[in-house]
């Protein structure tokens, strides 16, 4: 009998007994009308997306067992804090094409795959940023032991991230989970990425989105190289002299900088020379400013947009310390910061440009905010930025000129 034959979902979820389980997902278009058109990047498999009450879901259909596979993984992964889509469930089908599975996830919001950078002009300030951001994600899979095994364009979405980008993984079913990579093991997902970065690139030559004499296999090699370099940033063992111990508290805070969390620092003694330590840290993950951000105020957003708030937040902790001349924790900070800067501002700027994203909504306005100050040669204040960037926004003329400020 075609249709639904079983399903394993997580709680909180719609449980999806309302789709047309008994035709192929390729068929849905016209005949559900959940089924929503949403941007997608190019798949190997049928993918379709529903809505249910605001929120969106993707679907997947695979062969038989290949979706509770996929779905485990992503789930292991998503334990190790990685950037990944988020896993939902996995059910099993019959229809006229036969047994299968369909893989069902979180349609990730704000994102956008890769060829939508190059495509849109509006989105090409971005396209520098997308190495760093493939080199990014990589470095975080490898140092929690994940093999990706198909690194491509295709398989990523970016995020926007405080003006740059942010990489998620959207396709793991060629994955291996291990305790650690070898060099051996790393490489060979990196020769994979290469190639297929490569050739998203010239596929994109090749619909005419870019110039024949596009640098693809350049850009390519530079993604290995921004990794190689972040790498060794992450991974490196320092010698310390007996006076040098403050050289700890500095390496956790570059790797914080980059927003990487310390898990453990080892020190060991130097075999050439006992009187000197060697230093290694551990890093963990790359979300030590969004897991601060959080605990401060629930808020969920991308690492170096949370990076950005959290300075805000310092600053207005420094500010009020000394307006009362008094220690101020960062936590109450945080709370005058969301209801008298981030939440407020939020709500005005969505009036004008209600498909942005909050979070990197609020990050367009301290970089607007930078501007006008440099220009102004002095802090406009967060008021002016604001009223002037909504101007902007609505294709008026801004609120005040340089000489006026």
């Amino acid at each position: 009998m075609n249709g639904l034959q079983s399903s394993h979902l997580r709680p909180g979820h719609p449980d999806f007994l309302d789709l047309p389980w008994h035709l192929p997902l390729g068929a849905w278009a016209g005949e559900c009308a959940r089924v929503e058109d949403l941007p997608r990047g190019e798949a190997r498999h049928p993918v379709v997306f529903v809505d249910y009450d605001g929120r969106a879901y993707a679907l997947k259909a695979m062969p038989p067992g290949q979706a509770e596979h996929e779905f485990q993984l992503l789930r292991e992964m998503e334990e190790r804090q990685l950037p990944v889509v988020a896993p939902v469930g996995h059910v099993t089908v019959t229809t006229d094409e036969g047994d299968g599975s369909v893989l069902v996830t979180r349609y990730l919001s704000y994102s956008l795959p890769y060829h939508s950078l190059f495509l849109q002009s509006s989105l090409s300030r971005y396209r520098d940023h997308l190495l760093d951001a493939m080199a990014g994600l990589l470095v975080q899979l490898h140092l929690a032991g994940v093999y990706w095994g198909d690194c491509s364009l295709f398989n990523t979405l970016f995020l926007r991230d405080a003006g740059t980008l942010q990489a998620v993984l959207v396709d793991a079913e060629t994955s291996l989970i291990r305790d650690t990579l070898d060099a051996t093991t790393r490489d060979a997902d990196l020769d994979l990425m290469e190639e297929n970065v490569a050739g998203g690139l010239l596929d994109l030559v090749a619909m005419g989105a870019l110039p024949e004499d596009y640098p693809a296999l350049e850009l390519a090699a530079d993604i290995r190289r921004r990794y190689d370099g972040l790498w060794h940033e992450v991974s490196r063992i320092d010698e310390l002299g007996p006076e040098e111990h403050y050289r700890i508290t500095e390496r956790v805070r570059a790797l914080n900088a980059l927003g990487f969390s310390v898990g453990e620092v080892a020190l060991t003694r130097s075999a050439s020379d006992r009187q000197r330590l060697r230093l290694r840290v551990v890093v963990t993950d790359r979300s030590f400013n969004r897991r601060l951000l959080h605990s401060l105020t629930g808020l969920e957003v991308q690492e170096l947009q949370a990076q950005q708030m959290v300075n805000e937040i310092q600053q207005i902790r420094a500010t009020i310390a000394g307006a009362k001349d008094r220690s101020v924790s960062l936590g109450a900070a945080a709370y005058r910061w969301l209801e008298t800067r981030f939440s407020p501002t939020v709500a005005a700027l969505r009036d004008d440009a209600a498909r942005d994203e909050p979070a990197e909504l609020y990050c367009q306005l301290l970089e607007h905010k930078w501007y006008m100050s440099e220009a102004a040669h002095r802090d406009v204040g967060h008021e002016v930025a604001l009223a002037d960037l909504r101007a902007r926004l609505r294709g008026e003329q801004p609120t005040a000129t340089v000489q006026e400020l």
